[in-house]
């Protein structure tokens, strides 16, 4: 028998993460949507950085990038990845553990036309994670991609969507004396039902 109550209430981790994340994008003051992405490389050494997910579905969590980057290289060649969601003004965090898919559909496509015009070139210009000159260098490829693709480009055939599937979620929130609340999320493979088991802090 759970003992979950108040802000872990819920049977649905999605509903209860977008939740989470709607609640701090009224009190978090910069980005509430960042999260911390990890992968890891041939060798198992492991690489984090900060991506915005861009939304919670009823099985997913999303994000954009270039699929040229380390970061993409690495997903590619795992299929696995694990990301923390963690904002300071609510003393809250999510982690997520699971497999990763590619989104270069019809959502791929809206979301990018969603962007701002220069960040629509930017995507163009950038060869991301790859070795840089100076500035004014990539200055000169937005310049450059800005004139052949004009004001309205498509979408770039290397940049797109990742989509995470979890395997495992972790709802956490600070408790005094830290004596934390934490509820482990476990999902088995091909399986519907989520087991839900509390830890401790």
């Amino acid at each position: 028998m759970s003992d979950r109550s108040g802000i872990f209430t819920g049977e649905n981790p999605f509903e209860l993460a977008r939740s989470w994340l709607t609640e701090a994008e009224v009190s978090e003051p910069n980005d509430p949507n960042a999260i911390a992405l990890s992968t890891v490389d041939a060798d198992g050494m492991p690489n984090t950085r900060m991506v915005l997910l861009k939304e919670i579905e009823d099985d997913a969590f999303v994000f954009y990038t270039n699929y040229g980057s380390v970061k993409a290289e690495e997903i590619e060649a795992t299929g696995k990845a694990s990301f923390v969601m963690h904002w300071k003004s609510l003393r809250r965090q999510i982690r997520v553990r699971g497999t990763v898919t590619r989104e270069e559909g019809s959502k791929a496509n809206a979301y990018y036309h969603s962007r701002s015009l220069k960040s629509r070139l930017g995507a163009w210009a950038s060869h991301q994670s790859q070795p840089l000159a100076s500035r004014a260098a990539l200055m000169a490829e937005v310049a450059k991609v800005t004139a052949v693709h004009g004001p309205n480009p498509a979408r770039p055939p290397f940049w797109g969507g990742y989509r995470i599937c979890p395997t495992e979620i972790e709802f956490w929130a600070d408790g005094a004396f830290r004596l934390h609340d934490r509820y482990r999320w476990v999902r088995q493979k091909g399986k519907v039902e989520w087991v839900v088991v509390r830890l401790n802090p």
